[in-house]
């Protein structure tokens, strides 16, 4: 069938989740234990940080266990930029009250309404953007 990858991804990635929801009552927001993880001496801090950790170490285990890297066209690759470019996502994203992801995961997982509000923006501002930078560019 060619998507059993993309199945068991999507179904890991619904359990990982699912499990803070479940355990801790809250919300597997990356932004969220990236932000909690600067706190490293309170318990959230802690949890955080072992998030984040597991994150790293999980890409980490993915390209050791073959996973290939994706190619992006005409795109250099500068730690730096990268590094600046994630603080600049995460910092848009905690000033948002999450990211496209989170939302679109976590908070239409839970049928948040606000969540919903959130993904059909940026869906349509994505569509649009879409459509402009080929029409223009």
């Amino acid at each position: 069938m060619g998507f059993e990858k993309e199945l068991l991804g999507g179904l890991l990635v619904g359990l990982a989740s699912a499990l803070p929801l479940l355990f801790e009552g809250r919300i597997a927001g990356v932004s969220g234990y990236a932000a909690s993880s600067l706190r490293p001496q309170s318990a959230e801090g802690r949890t955080g940080i072992l998030f984040v950790l597991g994150l790293l170490i999980g890409g980490f285990i993915w390209r050791f266990a073959g996973g290939a890297v994706p190619e992006i066209n005409g795109l250099e690759i500068n730690l730096l930029l990268w590094g600046v470019a994630g603080l600049l996502v995460g910092f848009g994203s905690r000033l948002g009250g999450g990211c496209t992801s989170g939302h679109g995961v976590c908070g239409l997982g839970r049928a948040s309404p606000r969540s919903f509000i959130f993904v059909v923006t940026f869906m349509i501002v994505a569509i649009l953007t879409t459509f402009l930078m080929r029409t223009f560019l």
